[in-house]
């Protein structure tokens, strides 16, 4: 059974202990009560993606060689391999479409894959090595 980015990340939250608000300094009492603060918690930092966009690292955490991919530069759905070799192991979708994510290089559906929304989707590490990708019209 899968499980969304988002019912991940927030499980994952649960899961770190909490400092009490009141041992913070005062900047850090700031971020530990801002909305973001879960999000934080779980990626730490999210990477840098601008509208319009998928961007992809090679490793976890949006760290590593990034690669940056707008729909102006690819065909709507049909498969996209990585380089051979490359691997993803974190990215953002902000293309504004839905995204899926491919163990194959192929976007076979044999090994894992994963569909990824366009809103706004930050992905800190993925469940398996990500070898090819297609964005998916509306």
């Amino acid at each position: 059974m899968r499980t969304t980015v988002v019912a991940a990340a927030l499980a994952a939250t649960a899961l770190v202990p909490q400092a009490p608000v009141q041992a913070l300094s005062s900047q850090a009492r700031v971020q530990a009560l801002s909305p973001q603060a879960p999000l934080r918690a779980v990626s730490g930092r999210l990477g840098d993606c601008r509208a319009g966009q998928l961007c992809l690292w090679a490793k976890p955490d949006f760290t590593g060689t990034r690669q940056v991919h707008e729909l102006s530069t690819i065909d709507i759905e049909s498969c996209v391999p990585l380089k051979p070799g490359a691997t993803v192991q974190s990215l953002a979708n902000r293309t504004g479409r839905p995204v899926t994510t491919y163990q194959s290089a192929e976007c076979e559906e044999t090994g894992e894959f994963e569909t990824y929304p366009g809103g706004g989707t930050w992905t800190p590490r993925t469940p398996y090595q990500v070898r090819a990708f297609k964005i998916w019209e509306n």
